[in-house]
């Protein structure tokens, strides 16, 4: 006779619609029984429209009648809503002082060394105003969604992107909102959105120390905060008031991100600092973190962005990003 556990191993080969992700692993599976051949099965109905459900209705039947000695199958679906769902175990920030010095590159790059080791990983974009997370995936909208909540759309390699962009019906509308609005956005894309079960999920905040970053860190259980910075003087000195803010939220740091810190010259084999002298050294002792990495300027790397192909990225820099990442969440 079949037992729960081969009915559940035979739900985790069942893809949900548009996701790449099982139903087991989007952790919609409430309840399972066996008796006598006959198999009861109770699924959430978070995010899932009408056809998904059909869908997903004619395939468990298919796939669990497949067990032998499976007789017949009892299929329901149980309101839930998503943060009712959703069991993630990380939540790291990416924050800047300043915008435009590549924290949603960094959010990106850290979100792909995550899941090139294997971890299940999402990226919420909660830079509403200037979302470019999408671009870089190379992935679009709209999501998949009903009236209990939305699908994070997968990118090439399966991590989950959640982002204004996907919602616009075109994806340079301009966001004209205020801060409060912007808030509730934030947190609507935390608790409405279907992230399942994650071991990652990299936020990549809006820039500077205001009210939308502050109602991240208060909604959100933020476990780790990256602080990204450029060369800069100007930078240097923003970079001191995210760290303060932080701390003040008593958020730990894993490390910062030196971004264009230097431009390689292969032919003469020498790096030009274009933005003046790197502040790595200093940044990271006054925020009592770790150097992650030093990203130089990349033509190579910003092609893959334009093209939506950041995930076949790698480099000497990006290699040792990664190392020193791990070790970071090791310590954490």
């Amino acid at each position: 006779m079949p037992t729960s556990e081969q009915v559940n191993t035979a739900l985790d080969t069942v893809l949900v619609p548009g996701i790449k992700r099982s139903l087991v692993k989007m952790n919609l599976v409430k309840d399972v029984a066996v008796t006598d051949g006959k198999i009861d099965i109770t699924l959430a109905n978070s995010a899932l429209n009408a056809e998904t459900q059909e869908w997903l209705k004619n395939r468990v039947n298919k796939v669990v009648l497949g067990i032998d000695g499976a007789k017949a199958v009892n299929l329901n679906f149980a309101d839930a809503k998503p943060k009712e769902l959703n069991k993630v175990k990380n939540v790291i920030a990416i924050m800047s002082g300043k915008g435009g010095v590549g924290k949603s590159l960094v959010s990106s790059l850290t979100a792909i060394a995550l899941c090139r080791q294997g971890y299940e990983v999402g990226i919420l974009d909660a830079d509403i105003t200037g979302p470019s997370i999408p671009k870089m995936f190379g992935v679009s909208g709209p999501p998949g969604m009903s009236e209990s909540g939305m699908l994070p759309v997968p990118s090439h390699s399966g991590i989950e992107v959640m982002s204004i962009n996907l919602l616009l019906q075109t994806e340079d509308d301009a966001i004209i909102w205020r801060g409060p609005l912007i808030g509730q956005t934030i947190t609507q894309f935390w608790e409405e959105t279907l992230w399942g079960n994650l071991d990652y999920l990299i936020v990549d905040l809006p820039p500077g120390t205001s009210d939308a970053p502050l109602t991240l860190m208060q909604q959100l259980p933020v476990s780790g905060i990256v602080i990204v910075f450029t060369p800069q003087d100007l930078t240097a000195m923003v970079v001191r008031k995210a760290v303060k803010m932080a701390r003040q939220m008593k958020k730990p740091i894993l490390g910062i991100v030196e971004n264009m810190s230097y431009l390689y010259i292969p032919e003469t084999n020498k790096k030009m600092e274009i933005f003046g002298k790197s502040h790595a050294g200093e940044m990271s002792e006054f925020a009592g973190a770790p150097l992650l990495g030093q990203f130089p300027i990349d033509p190579g790397l910003a092609t893959l962005c334009d093209e939506g192909n950041i995930e076949r990225y790698d480099s000497e820099a990006y290699t040792a990003f990664t190392q020193n990442l791990n070790s970071a969440l090791a310590k954490k």
